[in-house]
């Protein structure tokens, strides 16, 4: 049988971030610590893979078929904010200026990378738009060449729809990701979003 410590350091060297030190650091404090500090770990794991599925409107992980955002009633339902995945939500909650929705693409256009519009929720982001409420979508993609061109593509793709585009401000610096920004970058990117259009024009 495979070495229980080998297998997990494999596991852990699989999540994003994760090289081989710290994938060994890792699995000696699991090793070291506590026998119910362990079971907990792995009991927290296997419900989240068990229970959780993406939100039937957003797209981020949910124990029901809509997530807590979603069914919130404090929260606006007139304002959509795309992002591209889970943990950059994270970093724009953490700012305390948003209280619209959310929509997660799961990534960022990218040909090269055999990613496509299908491969993406941009389907059902057009959907969720042409359903009606939705006053405004403001377009959080991070500041890559791939991000700006994936906001380009849905600035393309919702232009009939009628309802107000705007883009995430320059709080966030090219080439940085939403995820590992402080909290006042984000609050600031947010307070300073414009319309699309007013800035192409510019």
């Amino acid at each position: 049988m495979e070495d229980p410590i080998q297998r997990l350091v494999r596991a852990l060297k699989t999540l994003p971030g994760v090289g081989e030190k710290n994938a060994i650091r890792i699995a000696h404090h699991v090793m070291t610590g506590t026998r119910e500090a362990g079971l907990e770990l792995s009991g927290a794991l296997a419900d989240l893979v068990e229970r959780a599925r993406p939100c039937e409107t957003c797209g981020v992980p949910s124990l029901g078929a809509r997530c807590a955002t979603c069914t919130d009633p404090r929260r606006d339902a007139g304002i959509v904010c795309v992002v591209e995945k889970f943990p950059d939500m994270l970093a724009i909650e953490r700012s305390g200026e948003y209280r619209g929705l959310y929509h997660v693409l799961g990534g960022v256009l990218s040909p090269l990378d055999g990613v496509g519009p299908a491969e993406l929720r941009l389907a059902a982001l057009k959907a969720r738009v042409k359903a009606g409420g939705v006053r405004e979508v403001l377009i959080a993609t991070n500041p890559t060449t791939e991000g700006e061109a994936t906001a380009a593509y849905i600035a393309d793709m919702l232009s009939a729809s009628g309802v107000p585009l705007t883009r995430i401000a320059s709080g966030i610096p090219m080439g940085g990701d939403i995820e590992y920004a402080d909290r006042h970058t984000v609050a600031r990117a947010l307070r300073g979003r414009h319309a699309i259009k007013e800035r192409e024009e510019q």
